[in-house]
């Protein structure tokens, strides 16, 4: 081997540990070592069509062993997996599909209609993941080795402006986020780990990846579902999870007055700024909340709150995972303690650019510091605070309005469920707050009596103009709310020009 060279993960993971349940399913078990026989047959079959090292081949599927397998061939073959959103249009995806060149399309049968529509203009092959397996076999077995600099993913920006960038991720990037996040997290023999994020998301591939490096046996569920969740942790051994803030309200809210078992030890927190509200939630009932900061970038997690300061430093995202390092950057400048700036990352696990973006990625990666777009800042003891993304912030009057924290307090008001805030364009300021909400069911809404709560716990200038109620508020995949969709809702009266 180079320095540069591994074993194969699968391979090494069914050697060491044959007989340890590496998944759960609804329908099935599997153990590693069936589980590398299983892919073996999918990569000789993968090869048999002429896929070959360094092409690019989109899966676009739901959550199930079935992606995995085929996930982790793509993997040991070389080639460059582009998972797909499937909560996308077909439109979204060919252009995905395009700009990524992928050769491939391989579906499953939920996605086969969509996948139809995807492929009609000829931008790629389609394949299931049935027609696959009938392929005459190829070459026997995994490689032996793989090297940590080879591109193993594409994985599409959430897209929030614009097109999406591809985010080029390599075995190195991937290898070195599971590595962070262990020493971090740290690692018991009865660990479980409960997978209901999008397996097309960095986060559900960041959990594959743990699976294989850590031998840790994953339950995976088809979608999230509050009471199933809870059910697991509950009754089935799982003793950690991923989840965005939206995943634990529902499950908080699910669970009422039970709490967890001890043995549950991580509720991994990402997604964005965690209410306050939410979090002190936790906090009564035990719930170990470890928030954490991330992005596709940095193949999942960069920051997370270690045990020992989870509630000393309550709604902090941690100090750097230990690979990697981070800065707080204004005007090309370093900023001190508490001064909020752009957050900077650098790391092993941070992508080196985007795919056929090299005007962006020399925009985002200066001097091996990859600049987020994300506002926070370090308090004095080295522990970031996630603001804002940069592009949210609202100058009012000269004055810096973070979105996320007038949701936080929105979200401590006993009868808002969820929250979300925009800047709308002022005459006299520039830009002023307005807000939305979901209320919880068999409340009253009140939009003055919301404004003079919002008032006593807000400076003058960061309460919203105007609250209004809607049924629900628009998220992405990964559950994220997406704020340029909330200038949908804006009535035509209350728009400020």
């Amino acid at each position: 081997m180079t320095d540069t060279t591994m074993p194969n993960w699968l391979r090494q993971r069914a050697a060491l540990t044959p007989d340890r349940v590496a998944y759960e399913t609804e329908n099935e078990t599997v153990d590693f070592l069936t589980l590398y026989q299983q892919v073996s047959a999918v990569a000789d079959r993968l090869g048999s069509l002429g896929i070959r090292s360094g092409d690019r081949v989109a899966l676009l599927g739901e959550n199930s062993l079935e992606f995995i397998r085929f996930f982790h061939a793509l993997m040991a073959i070389g080639a460059v997996a582009v998972p797909l959103n499937t909560r996308l249009t077909a439109e979204e995806e060919a252009w995905q599909v395009a700009d990524s060149g992928a050769g491939w399309l391989i579906t499953d049968p939920a996605c086969h209609e969509k996948a139809l529509s995807v492929c009609e203009k000829k931008v790629c092959r389609l394949l299931t993941m049935q027609q696959v397996r009938k392929q005459p076999a190829g070459r026997s077995g995994l490689p032996a080795e793989a090297d940590l600099n080879q591109p193993c993913t594409i994985i599409y920006t959430s897209g929030t402006t614009g097109h999406p960038k591809g985010v080029i991720l390599t075995l190195g990037n991937h290898w070195w986020n599971a590595t962070g996040s262990i020493l971090n997290l740290g690692f018991r023999a009865d660990d479980k780990w409960l997978c209901c994020v999008p397996l097309f998301h960095v986060s559900g591939i960041s959990i594959v990846m743990k699976n294989v490096i850590y031998g840790m046996p994953v339950v995976l569920s088809r979608k999230f579902n509050p009471q199933a969740a809870n059910r697991q942790i509950r009754e089935n051994g799982v003793t950690m999870m991923s989840v965005v803030t939206n995943m634990l309200r529902r499950m908080l809210d699910a669970l009422g007055e039970d709490g967890y078992p001890e043995r549950f030890r991580c509720m991994l927190l990402g997604g964005g700024p965690a209410p306050l509200p939410l979090l002190n939630c936790c906090r009564e009932k035990g719930v170990p909340v470890y928030q954490t900061y991330g992005l596709t970038e940095t193949a999942s997690q960069m920051a997370t709150l270690a045990p020992e300061f989870m509630f000393d430093k309550l709604g902090s995202a941690g100090k750097p995972l230990f690979p990697g390092q981070i800065r707080i950057v204004s005007e090309g400048q370093d900023q001190g303690p508490n001064v909020p700036g752009e957050i900077a990352v650098k790391g092993l696990n941070v992508t080196s650019g985007y795919w056929r973006r090299p005007e962006a990625t020399r925009k985002a990666i200066r001097d091996g510091w990859l600049y987020t777009g994300d506002i926070g800042y370090l308090d004095p003891d080295g522990f970031l605070y996630v603001l804002d993304r940069r592009k949210d912030l609202i100058i009012s009057g000269g004055e810096n309005v973070y979105p996320a924290e007038i949701e936080s307090v929105l979200t401590g008001h006993p009868c808002v469920q969820e929250a979300g805030v925009i800047g709308i364009k002022d005459e006299q300021w520039g830009m002023v707050p307005y807000a939305f909400v979901k209320t919880k069911a068999g409340c009253r809404f009140s939009e003055a009596e919301m404004l003079q709560y919002c008032s006593s716990h807000l400076a003058k200038y960061k309460v919203p103009v105007h609250i209004r109620k809607i049924k629900e508020l628009p998220r992405n995949a990964s559950r994220k709310l997406l704020r340029r969709k909330l200038f949908d809702f804006i009535p035509d009266s209350q728009v400020t020009d």
